[in-house]
């Protein structure tokens, strides 16, 4: 017999740690190679990791609901010596690195796993040799490591202009998690000096903390804590309301053509493995005019505004146990049925827990579509660092008053939806918002048969 480590791996070039959720397979358990065993989350996204080996499930070093550094040993595969010889490589770098959102239906054989970065170089950004310290000394070592963070804790480091240099920290080679810094945050000595406080035009919100209140639970009533997923979506949402100046605009469009096209279409592209839907109009139209008004796909850095050279759509897709955002890249250079094709692999791989990192980040305008619900329209709020967010409301037939080429109005039977734009007011003028929104609904009213 021999014995394979399983690793926490390593899911992104920025992500330091991660938590165990859940085992899916218990000491004793038979597992087969690439078979889920557990399901992790990061900062960036929850996933299922497959066993490294085919064998026997013997040891579960690191329990559910625990946060470890990368590279850590979490379990123990006992399996044959061959096949041992086989999974394993000689190196501590074993444990598979790849992405268990990466697709496996390949039928070639499994490459050998690439060799994991090493804990201590993981961040993305590296604090410059010898820099001065406020207090116009010279930073250590260990300061300079504290330093070296998720981009996430960096952000709220940002957002409430903290020093993370200041803060102890209890990650891989002593990183500032985000634990670390909201308790710093919480214990009240991140309080901004002078000079720290914000620049004219950075909207950085208030200072304070996202904390909660706390209500009493009654009788009776159930009580769960949140999940890693929940608690990260509700920080942001409040961060996203106390930073941007949000607006929304409403605009009723009649989709009749489109639903039309996808009637005679439906079948073609049913054949070629892509579901034509309404959502796959609507984001290759709003991809076409977000070239034409290149504020809409901008973030706001200080009191710069940084214009997105890709565009890079996010869809939201509503799991049961929460909210994600996977990013469809480069969309202005995909056609409708591509944009199915890949809004389709996105939202089933979210809902398997089969994502890789790199597919929720990176996004400069988002959509989300509540109307599948049968909701009539809402206002979303902005998915920061973004400045705009589109919400779809319920595609249905309703009764609309046209006008004929006489002059004479008839009512007749339409297929209709609402669309809202909420967007930041720092940035983005009303005008410009409406003169977007225009834009779109036409493109929509009037999409050509050729455009599918």
């Amino acid at each position: 017999m021999a014995r394979v480590d399983v690793i926490m791996p390593q899911m992104g070039e920025s992500i330091a740690e991660g938590t165990i959720s859940k085992w899916l397979k218990k000491p004793g358990d038979a597992v087969k190679r690439d078979e889920p065993i557990l399901e992790i989350s990061t900062d960036k996204v929850d996933a299922e990791i497959p066993a490294p080996a085919t064998g026997v499930l013997s040891e579960v070093k690191v329990g559910e609901g625990k946060t470890v550094p990368v590279q850590t040993v979490i379990a123990v595969i006992e399996t044959e010596a061959a096949a041992g010889a086989a999974a394993t490589p000689p190196t501590p770098a074993a444990a598979p690195t790849r992405s268990p959102g990466a697709k496996q239906a390949s039928a070639a054989p499994a490459a050998p796993a690439r060799p994991a970065p090493r804990p201590a170089a993981t961040p993305a950004v590296t604090a410059p040799t010898a820099p001065a310290r406020t207090d116009g000394g010279v930073q250590t070592q260990e300061e300079r490591l504290r330093q070296r963070s998720t981009p996430l804790v960096r952000k709220i480091a940002a957002e409430h202009h903290v020093d993370i240099g200041r803060i102890p920290g209890s990650g891989i080679a002593g990183r500032v998690t985000k634990k670390d810094i909201l308790s710093f945050i919480e214990s009240g000595a991140a309080t901004p000096t002078a000079s720290s406080a914000p620049s004219a035009g950075a909207g950085g919100g208030s200072g304070a903390a996202v904390v909660h209140p706390t209500v009493e639970a009654w009788p009776g009533d159930r009580v769960e804590p949140m999940s890693r997923i929940r608690k990260l979506t509700a920080d942001h949402m409040i961060m996203s309301r106390r930073t941007s100046a949000h607006v929304t605009s409403f605009y009723e469009v009649d989709f009749t053509p489109i639903a039309r096209i996808r009637a005679a279409k439906k079948k073609e592209y049913e054949e070629q493995g892509a579901k034509l839907t309404f959502m796959a109009f609507i984001t290759k139209v709003i991809a076409d005019n977000l070239r034409r008004h290149p504020v809409l796909n901008s973030s706001v850095s200080g009191d710069a505004i940084i214009y997105r050279k890709p565009i890079n759509i996010g869809i939201a897709v509503a799991l049961d146990w929460g909210l994600i955002v996977p990013v469809l890249k480069n969309v202005d250079e995909l056609s409708v049925i591509g944009i199915a094709r890949q809004m389709a692999d996105l939202a089933e791989r979210a809902r398997t827990k089969r994502l890789n990192p790199d597919e929720v980040q990176k996004g400069t305008f988002s959509i989300t579509n509540p109307g599948v619900f049968g909701s009539y329209i809402g206002a979303p709020i902005i998915n920061q660092p973004q400045v705009a967010i589109l919400g779809v409301g319920a595609i249905e037939k309703r009764p609309k008053v046209l006008t004929l080429e006489d002059g004479q109005d008839v009512i007749a039977i339409r297929t209709m939806g609402m669309l809202s734009l909420s967007y930041d007011h720092r940035v983005v003028d009303g005008a410009t918002a409406d003169r977007f929104m225009a834009d779109v609904k036409r493109d929509l009213e009037q999409f050509p048969k050729e455009g599918a």
